[in-house]
């Protein structure tokens, strides 16, 4: 596996190199002819037409983290929406940076937990959430439960969500967790993707 960086108009951040000191840097067109499906792929957003290449790296099997200077919940959700994995700021500390791609690497979804409730927000939306499936879906969980997910899943945070409901965060986080138990995951994200896929499980089993 192979580690590329693809940034435009900007020197090679040092924190970069400390957390990734075998990565190479190369050019939009450079990457095409090198990656191999497996490799890791951090893309800046600076780079012009960037949605396009990380959309392009995806479908060509690499694993595909967008950085930015200015992480914007719309920015994020954009990367996401082309297949990257992965969305950090290009700041963040060596050791974040290889946490970051040890989730995408594996399969996750890594996203600045600051960033995190509006970007589940705009993906639940965008597969199609809140409806009938999506409530067949949450039949398992307790009344508070529900509501509690239903919030997280509209995109509140934690504190968002315990004003809206008029309890604490720690009651909240409570709540969270055991709805992350019995759905078998482990964040906002995952638990998006997993009631998504009940949800059209159920429609699919209602038209057969």
């Amino acid at each position: 596996m192979a580690i590329y960086f693809i940034s435009q108009g900007r020197d090679e951040m040092p924190r970069w190199r400390e957390a990734f000191n075998d990565a190479r840097f190369v050019s939009p067109r450079e990457i095409t002819l090198r990656m191999a499906p497996g490799d890791c792929i951090w893309v800046m957003d600076d780079t012009e037409g960037w949605p396009q290449l990380v959309g392009e790296l995806n479908r060509r099997g690499a694993s595909v983290g967008v950085m930015s200077y200015s992480p914007s919940a719309a920015v994020a959700f954009q990367a996401l929406e082309n297949g990257a994995r992965g969305y950090v700021h290009a700041l963040s500390s060596p050791e974040l940076l290889r946490q970051a791609q040890l989730v995408i690497m594996n399969q996750g979804i890594w996203v600045p937990p600051d960033l995190m409730a509006r970007v589940v927000g705009g993906t639940f939306r965008a597969l199609g959430g809140p409806d009938q499936a999506h409530s067949e879906a949450l039949q398992a969980l307790t009344e508070r439960e529900r509501a509690v997910a239903l919030a997280v899943l509209e995109g509140q945070s934690n504190k968002e969500v315990a004003r809206t409901l008029g309890i604490t965060e720690r009651t909240v986080k409570a709540h969270l967790g055991a709805v992350f138990s019995k759905f078998g995951v482990r964040d906002r994200m995952q638990l998006v993707l997993r009631l998504s896929r009940l949800s059209q499980s159920l429609v699919n089993a209602g038209q057969d």
